[in-house]
């Protein structure tokens, strides 16, 4: 049976430019403390294994494959702590595909790969789209991947939402010139398909750009539930079950629909 409540945390970080290695062990000592704090989920942000510099991925050592040996350390803290993590990399596939990927590393070993849809700007000169939205099952409740304009698009959720996410959890990257789209993308996707919103945001900055953070978690009904300033660390936040249904029961009573898009436009 899902659980009523699901602790989720997010790590504000700022990664070493390019070093998968370092940056996969800094990820692995977080896991302690966010099971500590009773997480199940630990969201890290987009590209937190590398950075956001997409120069950094002319040097072939900054991609990342599924039996990556760096990724180990994450996998050991993931069984040892009983929480699954959600990283960001340059992710290179069997076929050679090229993703800004989240990779979801679950404490039974597991590893499931999502890669962005949306690609924007020099983005589309490095990588490939993204063929399907990747769920997560966490103690019983649905998780949708994102990462960063996925969130922009509201298609995307309602995607999400129309195949049963309950959490849309997004890897990303806000400026500081973003310091409200970050709110407005995770508000809304959130009220308009009755799920929780879930951002993890880079901090710090890189070429060209410096984070306004922000990162935190978003009510089904569009409030803004938990915060973080501009520094790095992680936080946490429980979701209750039985919110997110009184407000889905509720819709349902008054003749709303929860999406605008039938579940069959996605089958």
């Amino acid at each position: 049976m899902p659980s009523a409540t699901l602790i989720v945390a997010v790590a504000q970080i700022s990664p070493v430019p390019g070093d998968v290695r370092a940056n996969a062990r800094s990820a692995a000592a977080l896991m302690a403390g966010a099971a500590e704090a009773g997480a199940k989920l630990l969201m890290f942000p987009e590209l937190s294994l590398v950075g956001y510099d997409l120069e950094l991925f002319a040097d072939p050592s900054v991609w990342v494959t599924e039996d990556d040996p760096r990724l180990d350390v994450i996998r050991q803290a993931s069984a040892g702590c009983g929480v699954a993590a959600v990283v960001g990399a340059g992710y290179r596939g069997p076929d050679n595909t090229a993703w800004i990927a989240s990779l979801a590393i679950r404490p039974d070993g597991e590893i499931q790969v999502y890669g962005k849809q949306n690609l924007h700007g020099v983005e589309r000169d490095l990588f490939q789209p993204g063929n399907k939205i990747q769920f997560l099952d966490i103690d019983g409740w649905q998780v949708a991947l994102a990462i960063c304009y996925d969130a922009a698009v509201p298609a995307h959720a309602e995607q999400a939402a129309c195949r049963g996410a309950e959490i849309y959890a997004v890897s990303a990257l806000y400026t500081q010139e973003q310091a409200r789209r970050i709110d407005v993308h995770a508000a809304a996707r959130a009220m308009d398909n009755r799920m929780y919103s879930v951002v993890a945001n880079l901090a710090g900055r890189g070429p060209g750009w410096e984070s306004c953070g922000g990162s935190g978690t978003w009510h089904p009904d569009g409030r803004r539930l938990s915060r973080a300033g501009t520094e790095p660390g992680v936080f946490t936040m429980a979701l209750s079950r039985s919110e997110l249904q009184a407000l889905r029961d509720k819709d349902t009573r008054a003749g709303y629909p929860r999406t605008a898009l039938s579940a069959e436009t996605w089958t």
